[in-house]
């Protein structure tokens, strides 16, 4: 409903380059263009009351109709959607054409939903519409596309492995008696890799334990995580 507001979305690095090498391309509808009538209303007001305007069907109907194809894959911002994830990110990375349908006001008439093939939502919160979840998407995705990013960078991130990332610290070495972990400047690989691994482990205990739950933890893991429990039981005193 509010195409401009992707304007400076397009002209970000990441997306530009993205566009530039082929890779992307974004085609933004106007659902206005898509309504009857001179003032081209594509919202309206809920049968058996209620507050808010609710997104017309027929204008998203003659938009998706306008757009997709057999490679289609729609998508609409709902806040009843699965949790959008890291996961799910690099699963939509492999699709070649999708639909991201970006809802405004109350919401969707109910039978818009009919036509499209999955619901997301990108937190339990309320957003004034579905642009900003739309770009949420497209960003995830595209930094995962080949060149877009150097590997290793998204080899070792959040969620990438179920885990929370370890900490990371660069220069300078001591600031306002604030250091960086010795281990970092050892040099000894074997070491650092431990260290990262158990940090990873940490933070993720910490700040997200339900991460734990699924994620997929070797041995290692395991003994470094009973260790990690053990020392934040006895800093608390228990």
């Amino acid at each position: 409903m509010f195409p401009d507001q992707f304007d400076s979305f397009r002209n970000h690095p990441l997306v530009a380059r993205a566009a530039a090498r082929g890779q992307l391309s974004l085609r933004i509808l106007d659902l206005k263009n898509y309504a009857d009538g001179s003032y081209r209303h594509i919202d309206d007001s809920p049968y058996g009351g209620g507050a808010g305007m609710i997104l017309r069907c027929e204008p998203v109907f003659r938009a998706l109709r306008d757009v997709k194809t057999e490679a289609s894959h729609v998508i609409a911002f709902t806040p009843s959607g699965t949790t959008y994830t890291q996961m799910r990110a690099k699963e939509l990375s492999e699709e070649t054409d999708l639909v991201l349908l970006c809802g405004h006001y109350e919401g969707f008439d109910e039978r818009i939903l009919s036509a499209v093939d999955e619901e997301l939502s990108v937190g339990d919160y309320i957003l004034s519409g579905g642009e900003l979840p739309a770009m949420t998407v497209i960003d995830s995705i595209v930094r995962l596309l080949d060149g877009t990013l150097k590997p290793k960078s998204t080899e070792e991130e959040s969620f990438e492995d179920g885990l929370l990332e370890y900490p990371q610290y660069t220069h300078p070495y001591d600031f306002e008696g604030m250091k960086v972990p010795d281990v970092l400047l050892s040099g000894h690989a074997e070491k650092i890799r431990i260290w990262k691994r158990r940090e990873a482990l940490r933070k993720t205990f910490l700040k997200r334990p339900d991460l734990l739950k699924t994620a997929v933890l070797t041995q290692e893991d395991d003994a470094l995580l009973k260790e990690i429990k053990y020392e934040e039981c006895s800093m608390d005193g228990n």
